[in-house]
């Protein structure tokens, strides 16, 4: 039996292909951080760790014989989940009558799983020791300036990319901003007949993007090249069968991954 389970439960291999499509389906419209930050992976369900390099200070140390990396430590991939139910009334009304069975708690489970996903790449967990893209100690931050007039977002956005350029880092530049500051965004521009919103898309190739994790009054611009962050995913977002109770059968979404932010300078935050 694999460790999901699904042998155990009595669905059929249609309907498991069904659920599959659905929490992939719902997981991709909620999901923002893999929009812009490479894939590393997936590596397994049995990878439990991966190694993490500050790319700046990676390098050898040879002392008294021994040779030890330095710059690199190795962090333990998070499981994250959620679960939900089927009833077992509708799974054999569905046997019975052909009619599919509704498979919105599946959806709202990996949409749940999606943004929880958001919420590590962003925010981190300092509780456990993870440090997201605006959390993580040594980021560049700068004072947003008010966004809904004259050309301040344009401003502050391109003074972003300035920076990073000085610091002599490149390519596949992104920018994510809260759901409020999306807004402020749909506006022309006097005098130039383009949103506020396409003047600034232009600047980072058409890479922005918005997500509820952030909340209100955040930005937060990257070079997501993968020398400078990417994310790493053990087992790629899927279902396990968990048990049947109460006649009903309960299921797990569930994934392990781990943001890995090497090089603190490819981050500039807005707030």
């Amino acid at each position: 039996m694999s460790y999901l389970s699904r042998e155990a439960s009595p669905l059929p291999d249609e309907l498991w292909q069904k659920i599959d499509s659905a929490v992939v389906r719902a997981a991709r419209r909620a999901m923002t951080g893999r929009r812009f930050l490479h894939v590393f992976g997936p590596l397994g369900v049995g990878v439990s760790s991966v190694a993490l390099d500050d790319s700046d200070a990676l390098g050898e140390v040879e002392k008294d014989g021994l040779i030890t990396t330095r710059g690199r430590k190795y962090v333990e991939i998070p499981l994250v989940y959620n679960d939900f139910a089927l009833l077992a009334k509708d799974l054999e009304s569905a046997r019975k009558t052909g009619v599919p069975v509704d498979l919105s708690k599946a959806e709202q489970s990996a949409e749940a799983c999606a943004l929880a996903e958001d919420r590590l790449i962003f925010f981190g967990d300092v509780a456990l020791g993870y440090e997201g893209l605006l959390t993580a100690q040594g980021v560049k931050r700068n004072e947003r300036q008010d966004w809904s007039t004259g050309e301040n977002a344009f401003s502050d956005v391109a003074s972003g990319l300035s920076y990073l350029t000085e610091k002599g880092i490149y390519g596949d530049y992104a920018l994510v901003v809260s759901p409020d500051l999306w807004m402020q965004l749909q506006r022309l521009q006097p005098g130039t007949g383009l949103l506020e919103i396409d003047r600034i898309a232009k600047l980072v190739e058409g890479r922005l993007y918005k997500t509820p994790v952030l909340g209100s009054g955040k930005a937060v611009l990257v070079a997501s090249d993968e020398r400078n962050m990417d994310l790493a995913v053990g087992q790629d977002m899927t279902t396990a069968y968990l048990e049947q109770k109460d006649l009903n059968h309960s299921f797990r979404v569930l994934e392990t991954v781990l943001p890995r932010l090497k090089r603190k300078q490819a981050v500039v935050v807005f707030a």
